[in-house]
């Protein structure tokens, strides 16, 4: 019987494949997409694709159809088992295969799961997803073939690629660590053996259920028991992951949350000092005060499009040594491969610490203070939140407003920024502001409701936001 399949239409995602397990993504989804990325790979000359998949309940489950599509398409399968996300990209990229797919559902909830991609290398991404579900569609597939899997372990050897870079001095740090029931358990608990220090796992166990809190390292909620293990311990930091520990999430010594842009500062000048006047890359949404940093430390700041499949394809096009996501995507190219990796760069943060005199918690407070909103979203029809990005963009321009329209609409004022972009991924709009002042938010929050009005649309709850950062 010849093959074809239709996909539910919302798994089908600029990044990568989601959905609900049972209500939208099925077993059958599964066989698919091996099917038909393992054509994509045949056609391109290759035979070999790597398969891991994370702690999720559904993960043992979907991952034998994936690889039954796989063989079905004539690929030998390295079934690497369950792990976090960069051990799969650290066997496609190391190992001799033709690509990789990761079975994760990363920091959504339990229920949900899905499939991060890469191909000789790269990331598989945008159209080239797309165009899974019209080959599935078509049945535009290789001849039926049998392939073959076996089971390779290459967590020793990923464990040591990352030990190999540790670079710190003779100071033993205090670490926190909670893996929140992710992927990364078992690594995890296996490399705090190989560091230097005093180590604590917290939530060290693989469970999809996610029992003490949701994986998700860029919620300061879900940081609580982090910040109060830190504090109790005294430590000199905590780390913490997301589902697939793709994702980093840093608590400083005195327990408050360094961002995703603080971080990057701290790692960036610590490459700068041997890549000086490299370009470092940084997502749309990051603070003004990253970029500016950058610059003062020798550095090309380049700001860019958030999503961390469009990030390591600019990383790859401009020779980039550092990237990073305000979602705690961490991307190093220096010594590592280009892929974002939390464990990688936890090991080069704790290199870092254990070569500095002072605290994590001086360097944080060495920063400009700012204020800002957090990430506001707010509903919209899926293709008017590209509409109300262009009405808004374009009446900014006629009034000759600073304007960057790589990623949406981020507007430079005296007083700070803010930014309006359209998510790629749902159908939302997603709002952010910041200023060196209160008042100066306030501004910014008044002109972008005015904006969003003038679209016809309501403007975002702002009330109680402003954060400090």
């Amino acid at each position: 019987m010849a093959f074809t399949h239709r996909f539910d239409p919302t798994v089908l995602r600029e990044y990568d494949i989601r959905g609900i397990v049972g209500r939208t993504l099925h077993p059958a989804d599964a066989f698919a997409i091996g099917r038909c990325f393992g054509s994509v790979v045949a056609r391109e000359g290759g035979s070999t694709v790597a398969v891991g998949y994370d702690g999720r309940i559904s993960s043992p489950e979907l991952e034998p159809h994936l690889v039954a599509g796989l063989q079905a398409s004539g690929m030998e399968v390295l079934r690497i088992g369950c792990g976090p996300t960069p051990m799969l990209y650290y066997a496609a990229t190391t190992l001799p295969t033709a690509g990789g797919i990761m079975l994760t559902g990363s920091h959504n909830p339990p229920d949900y799961n899905g499939f991060k991609m890469m191909l000789h290398g790269k990331p598989f991404f945008g159209a080239r997803i797309t165009d899974l579900g019209r080959m599935a569609g078509a049945g535009d597939v290789v001849p039926p073939a049998e392939g073959s899997a076996r089971a390779v372990d290459v967590s020793a050897a990923y464990l040591a690629r990352l030990v190999a870079d540790w670079d710190g001095g003779d100071r033993a740090l205090e670490v926190v660590w909670d893996n929140g029931n992710g992927a990364a358990g078992a690594v995890l608990e296996r490399l705090v053996r190989l560091l230097p220090g005093r180590h604590t796992v917290l939530f060290g166990e693989i469970d999809g259920n996610f029992p003490n809190h949701h994986p998700d390292p860029t919620v300061p909620q879900n940081l609580e028991r982090l910040i109060a293990e830190v504090r109790s311990r005294g430590a000199d930091l905590g780390i913490a992951f997301d589902g697939d520990a793709d994702r980093i999430g840093v608590v400083d010594d005195t327990g408050e949350v360094l961002f995703g842009d603080q971080l990057l500062v701290v790692l960036a000048r610590d490459v700068l000092k041997t890549h000086p006047g490299a370009t470092i890359i940084a997502d749309v949404k990051a603070s003004q005060v990253l970029f500016d940093e950058i610059g003062r430390a020798g550095g090309v700041p380049l700001m860019f499009k958030t999503g961390h499949s469009l990030i390591k394809s600019k990383m790859a096009e401009v020779g980039c040594p550092l990237a990073g996501e305000m979602s705690g995507h961490i991307f190093f190219a220096d010594r590592w491969y280009g892929f974002d990796d939390a464990l990688y760069a936890a090991i080069r943060l704790l290199g870092i610490l254990a070569r500095m005199d002072g605290s994590l918690s001086a360097v944080r407070a060495a920063l400009p203070a700012v204020l800002n909103t957090p990430e506001l979203r707010f509903d919209c029809d899926d293709t008017r939140k590209f509409t109300v990005i262009a009405e808004v963009a374009a009446r900014l321009k006629a009034a000759a407003a600073i304007v960057s329209d790589i990623d949406g609409v981020r507007v430079q004022t005296d007083d700070g920024w803010w930014l309006l972009r359209a998510s790629n991924t749902q159908a939302v709009l997603v709002a952010r502001a910041e200023a060196g002042s209160a008042a100066g938010l306030d501004r910014l929050k008044a002109a972008l409701a005015a904006q969003l009005q003038q679209s016809g649309l309501a403007a975002p709850d702002f009330s109680g936001a402003q954060a400090g950062h």
